[in-house]
């Protein structure tokens, strides 16, 4: 059959442009959202996991209409299902899913994104294979596998589009208005093809000379190759978005390399093969599994970032290359991208349901390297011609030894994290480990939120009062409350609890309200550390994410509102808007200290407190103090803001300094921010 240029463009473009907005959608509808749940990484893992699932839903769909449906019929279904999901237009999150603090927040996220983009969404994630399989039926003896990588490159453009031109150039209100206007385009595109093909032939009445129907083992086999990247992806993605930022950025890179993988896989054959990549794999799983018990310290950040990148990329290109060697006969097609979907949707399941539940640790990565290793050991050897079977039972033992190692480095690893600890618990914020340490009247405790300290106590009952970390009487905030004492008992807010180190600066008479939005800080706070039951002062622990609590709070005319709610270098972005601080500055007193807590190592964050405290016009001023070991006193950068121009006049404030921002640093809103302005 002579190629139709047109026909073959309309179906690409309809394709490609489903596969732009499916990934365009994912970081945007995550940025929406994160608001609403604290920031957490973990928001990200779950939106991940409702994006993989619908994902599946779609593909069996495609399978069930393209099987079981006459042409006809999937024709006139489908164009209903596009006109209804016109109806959901535009992109919006309805209030009545913002959270209060008490609920289950996967089921909560879970639910809002079924509501606000469920169907749209659904619709996009069947044009995949139903499009590859009317193109097929169209061009009868065309091999339509080609259009997959197409879909990737899609995908793979959208990921890339958002952080850089994107995110940085347009409010999410603007991105939402012109996603859904694309969406409109493409379901006119879409339902021109479905329309096209109504008089076309069913895939139950073709009949196609040479097919091989795919075993068990087959189906078996593709599960599980496409399974283990996207338990690598979901648990890398949540390692390296907790430990810097849960911001979209580092949500795409691993997804784009992920991507790229099957573009290089599915676009041609010579792109995968296995004399380059299998040996690349092995020292790759090796590196991943050595690279955690590193932690971020010990290298720079750059060079981690690079070996863990390059080494999941490999992974994804062995998994998917491996894949794409086993495609069976086009008239397959849809049963072969359902068990694809099927092994991700398993991946998805795993790390972002199974995991926060039922482990106390992070141990879904781990078990991702060794099933990794596992899983392409078994399907190359498996397939693989042997010279003899001496040959056969090498290569079988080399293997088994290298999965051997790579799970042997990564328990000997757990082991050594769980070492010495007095409690161990995992909850969706994350995994949460009580240690002690020193001896004698150096003894203390600290609670560690994965690798980053949240806070640490002296044991030894004349020094547990003494504030450590990051709130010495040297650093910002320490300087501040000292600096206000002198206005007699004070009201003083906290964002971010900790182990409670702040309230040791209570006295009788003054009010301390501390917010937090994880329930189990709140506990071990109580009962592993003293700060809280020791502090003289009146205390109230409010739970749920600070930001929204204060929005429904009538003002608390705080002296001092300290905001310390950063996991490590992860930044809650939603708490360093204009709109955030202008219910920080409502709940202050008129002469009242707000207090930013911004010590990071990848982040310069004082241009975005100085920006939004000048645009309330006040004053802002930077305070580092190097720390003291010897007493756990740690490095520390602190913001002070006020109104009050005589409070930087204190002696004890001399020490604070102006701050350096570039001219035309843009102010971060709720619908616009942008990380690249504050690399470091």
């Amino acid at each position: 059959m002579r190629a139709n240029p047109r026909l073959a463009f309309h179906y690409g473009l309809t394709i490609f442009l489903s596969a732009f907005l499916l990934f365009q959608v994912q970081p945007l509808i995550g940025k929406m959202i994160l608001p609403w749940f604290g920031g957490s990484a973990s928001v990200w893992t779950t939106c991940m996991l409702f994006f993989q699932v619908l994902l599946l839903l779609g593909y069996l769909y495609s399978h069930w209409v393209v099987r079981f449906l006459s042409a006809r019929s999937q024709s006139l279904v489908h164009v209903a299902l596009l006109a209804i999901s016109l109806l959901l237009l535009p992109l919006s999150l309805s209030a009545d899913w913002r959270p209060t603090g008490a609920e289950n927040p996967t089921l909560r996220i879970l639910g809002l994104l079924a509501a606000s983009i469920g169907l749209p969404y659904f619709v996009l994630s069947t044009t995949g294979p139903l499009i590859q399989a009317w193109f097929a039926r169209e061009r009868s003896g065309a091999v339509p596998y080609r259009l997959f990588a197409l879909s990737n490159f899609g995908s793979l453009l959208a990921l890339l589009a958002y952080p850089l031109a994107v995110e940085p150039l347009l409010p999410t209100r603007w991105q939402s208005w012109l996603w859904s206007g694309l969406f409109v385009g493409f379901a006119i595109s879409c339902a021109l093809l479905a329309w096209r093909g109504r008089h076309g032939e069913s895939a139950r009445a073709a009949h196609h000379e040479g097919e091989v129907a795919p075993r068990g083992a087959d189906r078996l086999a593709w599960v599980a190759l496409a399974a283990c990247p996207s338990i690598l992806l979901i648990a890398d993605t949540s390692y390296l978005t907790e430990n810097i930022a849960p911001i979209p950025l580092l949500w795409v890179v691993p997804l784009a390399l992920y991507l790229l993988s099957f573009i290089f896989c599915f676009e041609r054959k010579g792109w995968y093969q296995r004399r380059i990549f299998l040996p690349l794999l092995v020292a790759g799983l090796g590196a991943l599994a050595y690279l955690p018990t590193l932690g971020l310290n010990a290298l720079p950040i750059l060079a981690a970032m690079g070996i863990n990148l390059a080494a999941f990329f490999v992974a994804c290109m062995v998994c998917h290359g491996e894949l794409a060697r086993r495609q069976p006969h086009p008239s397959h097609l849809t049963g072969y991208y359902l068990m694809l979907a099927s092994g991700g949707a398993c991946g998805g399941v795993f790390v972002g349901f199974v995991a926060p539940y039922w482990f106390n640790s992070n141990y879904e990565f781990s078990i991702g390297l060794v099933l990794t290793a596992l899983v392409t050991a078994a399907v190359v050897l498996r397939g693989h011609a042997f010279a003899s079977p001496q040959r056969r039972t090498a290569a079988w033992a080399a293997a088994a030894a290298a999965v051997l190692a790579i799970a042997w480095i990564r328990v000997d690893d757990h082991i050594e994290d769980l070492a010495g600890a007095r409690v161990t618990a995992r909850n969706f914020y994350g995994t949460l480990r009580v240690f002690a340490g020193g001896e004698g009247d150096d003894a203390y405790r600290t609670l560690m939120h994965g690798r980053i300290i949240h806070g640490r106590q002296f044991t030894a009952p004349g020094r547990a009062d003494q504030p450590t970390t990051y709130y010495s009487r040297e650093a910002g905030v320490g300087r501040a409350l000292t600096a206000l004492a002198h206005r007699g008992p004070l009201r003083v807010g906290v964002v971010g609890l900790g182990v409670g180190t702040l309230a040791s600066y209570g006295r009788a008479g003054d009010y301390f309200r501390l917010y937090d939005i994880d329930p189990l800080v709140m506990d071990l706070a109580r009962r592993e550390f003293s700060f809280l039951s020791a502090s003289k002062a009146t205390q109230d622990m409010v739970l749920g994410d600070a930001r929204l609590q204060l929005e429904n709070e009538a003002s608390q005319q705080f002296d001092l509102l300290a905001l310390d709610a950063f996991s490590g270098d992860s930044v809650p972005i939603h708490l360093l808007t204009r709109e955030a601080f202008a219910q920080y500055f409502r709940h202050l007193k008129p002469g009242g200290v707000l207090a930013v807590h911004i010590t990071n190592r990848f982040l310069d964050l004082a241009p975005v407190v100085k920006t939004a405290a000048a645009s309330f016009g006040r004053q802002a001023r930077i305070v580092t103090f190097e720390g003291d070991r010897a007493r756990q006193v740690f490095h520390s950068v602190w913001v002070l803001v006020s109104a009050d121009r005589s409070f930087f006049a204190d002696p004890l404030l001399q020490v604070a300094a102006e701050i350096d921002a570039p001219p035309n640093f843009r102010l971060w809103r709720d619908d616009y921010s942008s990380v690249f302005a504050v690399l470091k």
